[in-house]
């Protein structure tokens, strides 16, 4: 039988184991004692920028089997966990929190004005409504400058008084210089020097003595039914006519009036 030459047995090639190899294992079992939530916060403070610090690993001896001889793996493990003690916060389990909550005022609206009071206007006087119904020629009418009194009422108090509202206009019911009707007229005239007369030309009818035509004087009243007048002498008269016209100096125009004296 032939001889067979014994084969060679090889093994297969490995990658060369190197120091970082054995760092690598060495914070592998370090690592998996601090759990991995530890090794987290430990690369985040910066020990694995102190390692990557750390000599060459050329500059350590190695030994006959070829590994870095003189690394302290007890110390880098209690740096890390000094670094993870550090870093860790931690609350007690009775802790409490509590929020400073901003103080809130509140503030009435200031109240509102008070009501303004309307005041409706004063009522017009009956002077002013008898003015407003009058006739408007009448109001228009300005009175007329004053008249000499005639040589015949010369000395007349009443006359001369008479005279002077010559021009003022016809009012019906007026008893003021705004406006005069015939009684209203006549009572006002004989009022200023200290003669009372009814309201009304019915009632003056019998206010006086009634004296003849020939023996009438100045001031004297005339009557007639439904009007009255002031006597100035010499068949003239001063009056309030009508409704349109104002108080005027003219002639006696009734056909038989009734002279009237008052004392």
């Amino acid at each position: 039988m032939p001889a067979r030459s014994a084969s060679s047995r090889h093994r297969s090639a490995r990658r060369p184991r190197t120091a970082l190899d054995d760092l690598v294992t060495l914070s592998a079992d370090g690592v998996s004692q601090a759990g991995r939530r530890s090794f987290a916060v430990a690369a985040a403070s910066g020990l694995a920028l102190g390692l990557a610090a750390a000599p060459s690993f050329a500059d350590h001896p190695r030994d006959s089997a070829g590994s870095i001889g003189g690394v302290d793996t007890d110390a880098a493990t209690a740096a890390a966990r000094a670094v993870i003690d550090a870093r860790v916060v931690t609350a007690p389990a009775d802790a409490t929190w509590t929020f400073d909550s901003p103080v809130v005022t509140a503030v009435a609206p200031p109240p509102p004005p008070p009501p303004v009071e309307v005041r409706s206007a004063p009522a017009a006087s009956r002077t002013q409504e008898r003015r407003a119904t009058a006739p408007a020629a009448a109001q228009a009418a300005e009175p007329a400058p004053a008249v000499e009194v005639p040589a015949s009422a010369a000395g007349s108090a009443v006359v001369e008084i008479a005279m002077r509202y010559i021009g003022v206009p016809y009012l019906s019911g007026g008893t003021t210089p705004d406006g005069f009707d015939c009684s209203g007229f006549t009572s006002y005239v004989y009022a200023q020097v200290g003669i009372t007369l009814p309201r009304t030309s019915s009632q003056q009818r019998y206010a006086g003595t009634v004296v003849s035509r020939a023996d009438a004087q100045p001031g004297d009243l005339i009557w007639s039914p439904g009007h009255v007048a002031i006597y100035a002498g010499g068949d003239m008269q001063v009056d309030a006519p009508r409704p349109g016209k104002t108080i005027q100096l003219r002639e006696i125009w009734q056909s038989s009036p009734v002279f009237i004296r008052l004392s």
